[in-house]
């Protein structure tokens, strides 16, 4: 009986150690930048920050024998505050990797801090090409949406139906220049023409100035350039101006469910839009957005899917590769397609970009409408490699040509 005695008490004891090695072991962390307080907000902000914690909780909570937090800041809209809020993240608090980072301009800055540490960095609110073009990096990722898919989706399908004269109100910094760039380059190469544009300062309250000018070019198509707050101020006095009454087409470049719920669908109605995600495409879209409903009392806008399917790929890598080693881990995220209610196939990229279906929608009349959040008819499917910039086309330097 001894030596089975002996046996069994060596086995507890090493059990034990395992366990308490275990509670030794740090947290992994990630880290989330995002606006928690002004026109992005409901974009991504809280929201995000519940879709993170909503995958780890799935994932079990904990990987390698580490237990994962998952942290969030408020960039305020503010670059500068962003890139200091990705270092102490990464120098003092041990995150290794940072989701979302709401803004392109805030994302650009972030972006910067990580590349230089090594660490891995995934976009899902910021819409830039730039963060996939110049500014890729071996550790960075742009998961959702970008401009030159929203413009290619969108865009083509206005021209094509006869909106071949456009005027853009744009929000002055990285991602509207780029949104307006992108979509003009759409416009005229399928036979349109852009008949001019107009800069406004983020976080606008007033477009009055802007729409005069944009109604006086007699464009077909105002094209809105901007995100958020602005995209749904924009509209909302677009109507007061009676504008869409006079004929003239408003396109939201980027917009979210939650600008069409604020704006309405008596203001909204017939309004085209591009989306990477919708909450009621499917069984899958369905139960998430569900129970996400159920803690933020509102469906998911797509950059908030895109951070619970971000971060769950993440810490599938990261088990996969039995490391957070950064190089290892992206390896394996570049390596393993993305197969969920997010993504079909979806494929990480040499330059970052994470290629995947995008939708284009058209918002429907309150008569079409079962109830509140019931606000698009599908229109088309656009495979991800038609979406989006080709390899051939990139200016990341980490694309071999």
């Amino acid at each position: 009986m001894k030596p089975i005695l002996s046996g069994i008490f060596a086995a507890a004891l090493a059990l034990s150690a395992s366990a308490v090695q275990a509670q030794d072991k740090p947290p992994l962390k990630i880290g989330g930048i995002l606006d928690m307080s002004s026109l992005y907000a409901d974009i991504t902000g809280p929201g995000s920050e519940t879709a993170a914690k909503m995958a780890v909780e799935d994932f079990g909570g904990e990987v390698l024998g580490r237990k994962i937090e998952v942290l969030a800041a408020d960039h305020q809209n503010k670059a500068d505050l962003a890139a200091n809020i990705a270092r102490d993240m990464l120098d003092n608090q041990g995150v290794e990797m940072i989701y979302d980072v709401a803004a392109s301009a805030t994302a650009l800055a972030a972006g910067e801090i990580a590349k230089a540490r090594g660490k891995i960095i995934i976009f899902n609110g910021p819409g830039s090409i730039r963060l996939s073009n110049e500014a890729c990096g071996p550790t960075t990722i742009h998961y959702v949406f970008d401009t030159y898919g929203q413009a290619n989706v969108t865009g083509l399908a206005a021209v094509k139906s006869g909106l071949d004269t456009w005027f853009f109100l744009t929000a002055d910094y990285a991602f509207g220049q780029d949104l307006e760039k992108d979509t003009g380059a759409v416009v005229t190469k399928t036979g349109g023409k852009v008949l001019g544009s107009v800069r406004h300062p983020l976080n606008t309250s007033d477009f009055s100035s802007f729409l005069l000018q944009a109604q006086a070019s007699k464009a077909k198509v105002i094209g809105l350039a901007n995100a958020g707050g602005d995209t749904v101020n924009a509209i909302k006095q677009s109507a007061e101006f009676g504008i869409m009454k006079g004929g003239q087409k408003v396109s939201p470049l980027l917009a979210f469910v939650t600008d069409i719920d604020s704006i309405g669908l008596e203001t909204a109605q017939g309004l085209l839009l591009a989306e990477a995600f919708y909450w009621d495409m499917n069984d899958e879209t369905r139960a998430f957005s569900k129970r996400f409903q159920e803690r933020v009392k509102r469906p998911p806008t797509s950059a908030q899917a895109g951070v619970y399917s971000s971060v769950t790929h993440y810490l599938k890598a990261v088990k996969a590769a039995g490391t957070t080693d950064a190089a290892a881990v992206m390896k394996v995220m570049k390596d393993t397609p993305i197969n969920d209610f997010f993504a079909h196939n979806g494929k990480i990229r040499e330059d970052g970009r994470m290629v995947h279906d995008m939708y284009l929608f058209e918002v429907k009349k309150p008569s079409e409408s079962k109830g509140r959040w019931d606000d698009y008819k599908l229109l088309a499917t656009v495979p991800g490699n038609e979406a989006f910039q080709s390899l051939e086309q990139s200016r990341c330097p980490l694309v071999k040509k």
